[in-house]
């Protein structure tokens, strides 16, 4: 009896599923625009070959539109797929025809091209995702019939500041546009900066200066238009930005005198990318300008990231400010017994076998003082590219001092000191306990002297 009872259960609901079906399935009017649905995806497919074959020609300057047509290739198809939909759907609804099945192919088609868009144009795997779920979301509402109740249930939670109408629907629209105009001023001012950087006519400091006022002026752009998108009064904002002067005043004092300190920097070109500086006892070559620092790296590959208000305010050293070309002291100390125009000549001639030293202006080496231990000579060899180093030029021109001294005997002295002993008088007795005159006999006292030391040839 159970078994009867299922298996007519069973039929039944077969037979719901089978009416189900033939009437709202199984149409003519689906039918019909299935083919149509197919009929533009064939259509779309032929176009899409014929302009891969095309645009994949040789002969074709991919050297301007290479980016534009990687990503846009990809998507033709469903691009075309999307425009022939659109059309067979705005002809149905004028003729008032069934257009169900048309209506959720080019929602589905559309979500479908904004995520592959999206993650195209976007690196953050978060921002693709939370496209991702807005536009199903919107998709399965426009398909359900449901978009319009939403919206208009979004638009009831709403708070009222005067003349100001503040609801939910109005803080997600103005999110969604804020976030569509900033990814927009964020790569037009990549493009801006790609082509400003590959201007040889601007200098490294004016391609920075211009780079940066595009950025900020794209993104506060961005954000004006985006509040008022919405509907926001921006004189409101008057006050807040009064709050914003004061808090400069004093809480970001330092911040924003370090951005002004950096905006007076790329003006004057006083320093620029590319520039061996020296600030205090750091040395190393200006990697970039930053809005509040200057990113200088050693030669040791150590990265110092100085504010630029220390920039202005102390002294900077600039091997490249004007010109290129700098002169490297060098200090030799030589023997007492030494030859000194020799020694001066072996100097010179050693700077001028070193591959960076140039030979205009030439070395030139100069004596400079008697010391304690040696007699002092200065070595002044020029170099035209200090952003290559200067202590490695420094070492190599010492190296070939010392081969040459070498070569013609010539001596390095290094400070040494005498001890000197001298013989004392015996004691002639005194009270026992008290300090004498004299130490006893035998004693000696050492005496130091310093005095220039020579060293003898074995």
């Amino acid at each position: 009896m159970k078994r009867l009872w299922l298996s007519a259960l069973s039929e039944k609901n077969l037979s719901v599923v089978h009416d189900w079906l033939l009437s709202y399935v199984l149409t003519y009017d689906n039918l019909v625009q299935a083919l149509v649905i197919a009929c533009a995806l064939l259509i779309a497919f032929l176009i899409d070959r014929r302009i891969r074959l095309k645009f994949s020609a040789p002969e074709l300057p991919q050297k301007y539109f290479a980016q534009i047509l990687s990503g846009l290739l990809p998507l033709a198809s469903p691009l075309l797929w999307l425009f022939l939909q659109l059309i067979s759907l705005l002809v149905a609804v004028e003729a008032q025809w069934p257009h169900n099945l048309l209506t959720i192919v080019v929602n589905l088609l559309a979500v479908w091209i904004i995520i592959r868009t999206t993650s195209l144009f976007f690196d953050n795997s978060a921002w693709v995702r939370l496209i991702t779920v807005i536009a199903w979301t919107l998709a399965a509402l426009n398909i359900l019939d449901l978009l319009e109740p939403t919206i208009k249930l979004l638009d009831r939670f709403a708070l009222k500041f005067g003349k100001m109408h503040i609801s939910l629907l109005t803080v997600l629209t103005g999110f969604l546009t804020l976030v569509l105009l900033l990814w927009g001023a964020r790569l037009l001012s990549h493009l801006l900066e790609k082509r400003i950087r590959e201007n040889s006519a601007l200098s490294p400091s004016i391609q920075v200066l211009f780079i940066k006022l595009s950025k900020i002026t794209l993104i506060a752009t961005a954000i004006l238009v985006g509040l008022r998108s919405v509907g926001l009064d921006l004189t409101g904002f008057t006050i807040f930005t009064g709050a914003v002067g004061v808090g400069i005043g004093f809480g970001l004092q330092k911040i924003f005198s370090n951005l002004i300190s950096g905006f007076i920097l790329l003006l004057d070109k006083s320093i620029k990318p590319g520039d061996v500086i020296t600030v205090g006892e750091t040395y190393g070559w200006v990697n970039s300008l930053g809005a509040r620092y200057t990113s200088l790296i050693a030669p040791d590959g150590k990265e110092f990231l100085i504010p630029n208000e220390d920039l202005i305010t102390q002294q900077v050293e600039n091997w490249s400010f004007s010109n290129s070309t700098v002169c490297l002291r060098i200090p030799v100390g030589i023997a007492y017994s030494a030859d000194v125009r020799k020694a001066m000549a072996l100097c010179e001639e050693a700077a001028r076998q070193t591959e960076r030293i140039i030979t205009d202006p030439p070395p030139q080496c100069l004596l400079v003082g008697f010391g304690e231990s040696s007699i002092d000579l200065e070595l002044g060899a020029w170099i035209n590219d200090p952003v290559n180093g200067v202590k490695n030029v420094k070492s190599d021109v010492l190296l070939k001092i010392w081969e040459n001294f070498q070569k013609e005997g010539m001596e390095i002295p290094y400070p040494q000191r005498d001890i000197h002993l001298k013989t004392m008088p015996p004691d002639t007795g005194g009270m026992a306990g008290e300090a004498t005159d004299s130490p006893p006999a035998g004693n000696a006292l050492p005496a130091e002297r310093p005095r220039p030391h020579r060293r003898r040839s074995p």
